[in-house]
């Protein structure tokens, strides 16, 4: 059965970010990390920061081919023409070039899927983009253009129909919108993977050999194998300040539990952690050769 929680957070500050379990038409499980609420606002605010740039830079341009020579009326139909069609193209080229991405998602990392686990298709990409003119755009136009002589009534309906709609996702479990709902996606974090040598190729001899800290039994026998594979996400994890952090934390707890005699200046911590994950490896791998299977640290 796949994991349902993110075990590196689980296991090193107890949080556990919510999973969904899909079924891909081949029969093969998956397990996929919502999106947060946040993360979706802050792609989408960044995506209309662009959207918006790429539109002032047409109406500039416009501006200076046209206004300069007093076509005026021109200008100004180019640039409702342009930005309509920035307006409706941008998330649905993004989304379909990108395979569910636009550069706000792609940012903070997170991208569409299809909810029912195949292949993301340019319909569902429609669909749910189209419902974004109901979701967002429509309400604000509806917003701006309230005035003095609407009723109390009116305008408390549109409101409660513009905020209902568009805090959708924070009412059902998936965080789904609206637009979700119609084209049958969701939203989920796609964390960067950088696929280790020393993780994927070497041996744990060859490891061994190239090793430059050396482990006894007794330190290897501190761990098992639940231990050994959170070790290894973090490894694969992107060499950035953030992961280089938690490297420097997951490296401190080690070396107390195994109760390891020498300090490892900062920088050496992520070859200390692979030698230790190479040897923790071998170490498992020789046992289950004789039987004796550690699922973590609390099997004898």
């Amino acid at each position: 059965m796949a994991p349902k929680t993110d075990r590196v957070e689980e296991l090193l500050h107890g949080v556990k970010r919510p999973t969904r379990t899909i079924m891909s038409p081949e029969g093969v499980e998956l397990v996929v990390h919502l999106a947060s609420r946040g993360e979706r606002m802050t792609a989408f605010a960044l995506d209309m920061a662009f959207m918006g740039m790429a539109i002032a830079a047409l109406c500039i341009i416009a501006m200076l081919l046209f206004f300069a020579r007093t076509n005026i009326a021109v200008g100004l139909t180019l640039i409702l023409f342009l930005s309509f069609v920035i307006r409706n193209m941008y998330f649905l080229h993004f989304e379909l070039a990108w395979q569910g991405r636009t550069p706000g998602k792609k940012i903070c990392g997170i991208r569409v899927i299809s909810r029912n686990g195949g292949e993301l298709k340019p319909s569902s990409i429609i669909a749910r983009n189209l419902m974004r003119e109901v979701e967002f755009f429509l309400p604000a136009a509806l917003a701006l253009s309230l005035n003095s002589e609407m009723s109390g009534w009116s305008t408390l309906l549109t409101f409660g129909w513009s905020i209902g709609i568009t805090a959708l996702p924070f009412f059902n479990r998936d965080r789904l919108r609206a637009g979700d709902f119609l084209g049958g996606t969701m939203v989920v974090m796609m964390p960067k993977r950088a696929l280790l040598k020393d993780l994927s190729l070497q041996t744990p001899q060859a490891a061994a050999e190239n090793a430059r800290y050396s482990f006894t039994g007794e330190q290897l026998a501190v761990y098992g194998t639940f231990e050994l594979q959170v070790l290894e996400e973090c490894l694969r994890r992107p060499q950035t300040a953030e992961n280089d952090k938690l490297l420097d934390g997951i490296c401190a707890k080690i070396r107390r539990k195994i109760g390891w005699p020498d300090a490892v200046p900062p920088e050496e911590n992520r070859r200390f952690l692979g030698d230790f994950y190479s040897a923790q490896r071998g170490a498992l791998e020789r046992g289950q050769l004789f039987g004796h299977f550690k699922d973590d640290k609390a099997s004898h």
